[in-house]
C-alpha cells in the first residue's frame, strides 16, 4: 500500500464528483457513502448497509434502492421547472409524467406517485399491461399520457379512464388511430382527450439520434399532422385536441439538438393555435440524459448540460417562438425518465476471485539442456527496459510461433512448450509494469495491455443485472465500496458467473487514465471484496433476460433515519428469484423433475448401487436446491487447506 494515498485519490481515479452529483462520497474510513438528499448533515456508509444486509440473512448479489434519493429527483425536477418558469415569467405550468417503461416496478412507482403529489406529477404508458397499472394508480389530478401502437382494447381502457374522471390523453402515433379513436369514442358515448405527434426534422443526439426525425417509426409528418386535424374537425371533435407531442431520442447528449427540437416543435403549435386549434399542453418527450461518465461532453454515456440548463433552455425557447407568433403559451410537459430513476439504485457484488492470463501454479524451472527457443525467451524477459519495450513484444510474439510450429511438427517437447508459453506471459506482463515508464506506446502494446489484465470474478449476469452494458455498450459507474483509502494496484476487466464468454465487462465509466480497465485493490484471503455497479435505476432492472437462468437478484429498500444507527433503515427486503422460479420460467415444473430423479435414484437402490439411505439423501439434496437463490454461494466456494482422503471401496 503507498501511504500517501488519500480518499481523494479515489474520489479522482473513480470520478466521482463527475457522476455521482453528490449523491455519493467517500469518508475517512475509505467507505463510499451515500447523502440521498445531498445534505452533508447525514452521511450512510454504504459497507455497513452492505453488512446489515449480509447480518440479515441477505445474500450477494443485492441491489439497493435508496428511495429518499427517488424523491429527490422528482422534487429536483419539478421545482427546477417551477424556477425557471417564474424567472422567465412564462404564463403555462409544468406538468412532469414519468415514462414507466424506464422502471416498471410498482415500489419505484410508487415511491414517484408519492413524491411527485404536490406537482401534480403524472404517469405515461406505451402497451396494454402498462395502461392497466397507470389507471389504477395515476390520481385525476395528473395528466396520462398514453403513448405507442394502440389497439381498440387501449382505446377503450384510455376511454374508461376519462368516463371515470382522469386526463388521460390518447396520442395518435400513426393516421389510422384517429378513425379507431373516433369509433370507440362514439361507441362509450365519451369525448376523447387527444394528443398528436408529430416528427420533427430536427435529429437527437447520442446513440439514439437515429429512432428520431423523419425516419422514425411513431408520430405524423406535416400533411399527416393536417390530415388528422381535418378528420377531426369533420367529427366535431377539434376540440377534444389537447396536446401536441414530439420526442427526439432517449439519452440526448447535446443541449443544441435539445433547444433545436423545442424552436421546431413549439413552431408546430404555434401555426396550430394561428388555425384555431385549442391546444393546451405541449409534450417535450423525453431525452435529458445522464452523466454515466462523468465527463460532461456530448458523447453517448454523457451529456454536455445540467437540468437547469436544459429546463432554462426548454422554457425560454417556447416563450420566444409562442411571443414571435402572438399565440398562448402552452403548458409544458415533459417525459423524463432516465434521469429521474437512474441515480436510487445500486448493485453490490462479491469478487470471488481472480483469473490471470497466462498465469500457472506450475513450477517451470530452467534445465541445463533446453531448445534454443526456450533459452531466447529466457534472454528476452532478461533484457526488458524502457526503452525496448516494443521489441520485446515482437521478439517474444516471434519465439512464440516458432515454439507452436515445432511443436506441431514434432520437433518440441510438451514441457518446453509450455515454458515458452509460461515465459511469454511473463515477458507481457513485465512490459505492462514497465509502459508507464515508456516515452511513446505503440497501439500494438496498449492492445497487448489488454490481454494482460486481471479479470475479477464477479457474482452476478451481466445479462440480467447489466443487460445495456452487453447490448448496446452502455457505460455504468463501477468501483469498490471500501478500502479507498489505498492505492488500488490491479487494473482488470470484469466477468461474471454465467457460462458465456460475453458475460464480461471491459469498458467502464471512470477517468481516462485507468485506461480502459478498472482500478481493484488486491483480494485477500478471507476477506470479502465489494464492488458497487451505479446509475442502474433506469431500464436494467426490467429489461434482463434469463440467460443461465440466473434470475432477479435480492433487493433492499433504504430509507434514511438520523434517528437510527447509521442514519438509515432497511424498510423492505424483496427476495431475488430461486432457482425453482426460474425452471418455471421456461416450463420445466419441480414435481416432475423430483419425480425423474427420484425413479432413477430408486433404479440405482434397487440395483444395489446405492443404499436405501443414501437414495433418501441425495433426493432430499436434489430437491432443497429448488430453493436457493440461483447465485453462487460465496462460503461454499472456499478451498479446503487439505483434501480428504479417498474413502474406502
Amino acid at each position: 500500500m503507498v501511504k500517501n494515498w488519500t480518499v481523494e485519490d479515489s474520489a479522482n481515479l473513480y470520478n466521482l464528483r463527475g457522476w455521482s452529483l453528490r449523491y455519493f462520497d467517500i469518508n475517512a474510513e475509505g467507505h463510499l457513502t451515500v447523502h440521498p438528499r445531498r445534505s452533508p448533515e447525514l452521511t450512510i456508509d454504504v459497507k455497513g448497509v452492505v453488512d446489515a444486509a449480509i447480518a440479515r440473512g441477505i445474500r450477494l448479489p443485492v441491489l439497493f434502492r435508496f428511495q429518499d434519493i427517488l424523491r429527490h429527483r422528482v422534487a429536483l425536477l419539478n421545482e427546477t421547472f417551477r424556477k425557471a418558469i417564474a424567472d422567465h415569467k412564462y404564463q403555462g405550468r409544468y406538468f412532469g409524467v414519468y415514462p414507466i417503461k424506464v422502471n416498471q416496478l410498482c415500489e419505484v412507482v410508487e415511491e414517484i406517485l408519492d413524491a411527485g403529489q404536490p406537482y401534480q406529477y403524472g404517469l405515461e404508458a406505451g402497451s396494454k399491461g402498462e395502461l392497466l397499472a397507470v389507471l389504477a394508480m395515476n390520481s385525476a389530478q395528473s395528466l396520462t399520457i398514453l403513448n405507442g401502437y394502440k389497439d381498440e382494447t387501449m382505446m377503450r381502457l384510455a376511454l374508461m379512464g376519462v368516463k371515470l374522471g382522469k386526463k388521460i390523453i390518447v396520442v395518435i402515433e400513426r393516421s389510422s388511430e384517429v378513425k379507431l379513436l373516433l369509433k370507440v369514442a362514439r361507441e362509450m358515448g365519451v369525448r376523447p382527450l387527444i394528443g398528436l405527434r408529430c416528427k420533427l426534422q430536427t435529429q437527437g443526439t447520442g446513440r439514439w439520434k437515429y429512432s428520431t426525425g423523419h425516419v422514425s417509426k411513431f408520430g405524423l409528418n406535416t400533411p399527416e399532422l393536417l390530415g388528422a386535424v381535418a378528420t377531426l374537425a369533420e367529427a366535431g371533435m377539434r376540440d377534444c385536441v389537447k396536446l401536441l407531442h414530439f420526442h427526439i431520442g432517449s439519452q440526448v447528449s447535446d443541449i443544441q439538438s435539445i433547444k433545436d427540437a423545442a424552436k421546431e416543435g413549439a413552431r408546430v403549435y404555434a401555426k396550430l393555435r394561428r388555425k384555431k386549434l385549442d391546444l393546451e399542453y405541449l409534450d417535450c418527450g423525453g431525452g435529458l440524459g445522464v452523466d454515466y461518465d462523468g465527463t460532461h461532453t456530448a458523447v453517448d454515456s454523457s451529456t454536455n448540460y445540467t437540468p437547469r440548463e436544459y429546463v432554462n433552455g426548454i422554457v425560454y425557447t417556447i416563450q420566444e417562438v409562442c411571443k414571435q407568433e402572438g399565440v398562448p403559451e402552452p403548458h409544458i410537459v415533459t417525459e423524463s425518465g432516465r434521469s429521474v430513476v437512474a441515480h436510487h439504485s445500486f448493485m453490490v457484488v462479491d469478487a470471488v476471485g481472480i483469473i490471470e492470463s497466462g498465469a500457472t501454479p506450475v513450477d517451470l524451472p530452467a534445465a541445463e539442456k533446453e531448445s534454443e527457443v526456450v533459452r531466447e525467451m529466457r534472454d528476452t524477459l532478461q533484457e526488458i527496459n524502457p526503452k525496448n519495450l516494443a521489441e520485446s513484444y515482437h521478439d517474444a510474439l516471434q519465439r512464440r510461433e516458432e515454439a507452436f510450429s515445432m511443436f506441431k511438427l514434432g520437433y518440441l517437447e510438451l514441457e518446453e512448450k509450455a515454458k515458452v508459453e509460461n515465459l511469454f506471459w511473463r515477458i507481457c506482463q513485465e512490459i505492462d509494469k514497465l509502459l508507464p515508464k515508456a516515452k511513446f506506446i505503440s497501439e500494438d502494446l496498449l492492445e497487448m495491455g489488454k490481454t494482460v489484465r486481471a479479470q475479477y470474478l464477479c457474482n452476478f449476469s451481466v445479462f440480467q443485472s447489466l443487460p445495456d452494458a452487453w447490448a448496446i455498450g452502455q457505460l455504468f459507474p463501477i468501483m469498490p465500496l471500501h478500502r479507498l483509502d489505498e492505492e488500488p494496484t490491479q487494473r482488470a476487466a470484469l466477468v461474471d458467473i454465467t457460462c458465456d464468454s460475453d458475460g464480461k465487462i471491459v469498458q467502464f465509466a471512470c477517468h481516462r487514465k485507468t485506461g480502459g480497465a478498472l482500478p481493484l485493490h488486491p483480494l485477500r484471503d478471507g476477506e470479502p471484496y465489494y464492488v458497487g455497479f451505479f446509475l442502474m435505476g433506469a431500464y436494467q432492472a426490467t429489461m434482463g433476460d434469463i440467460h443461465n437462468l440466473f434470475g432477479r437478484v435480492n433487493e433492499v429498500h433504504v430509507f434514511e433515519d438520523a434517528g437510527e444507527p447509521g442514519g438509515y433503515y432497511l424498510e423492505e427486503v424483496v427476495h431475488g428469484q430461486t432457482v425453482r422460479d426460474m425452471l418455471t420460467s421456461v416450463q420445466y415444473h419441480d414435481e416432475e423433475l423430483i419425480k425423474l430423479m427420484k425413479d432413477q435414484i430408486d433404479a440405482q437402490v434397487k440395483a444395489g448401487a446405492i443404499k436405501p439411505r443414501e437414495g433418501v439423501e441425495l433426493l432430499d439434496a436434489y430437491e432443497a436446491v429448488m430453493g436457493h437463490y440461483t447465485y453462487i454461494d460465496r462460503n461454499a466456494m472456499r478451498v479446503p487447506d487439505e483434501i480428504p482422503a479417498a474413502k474406502p471401496a
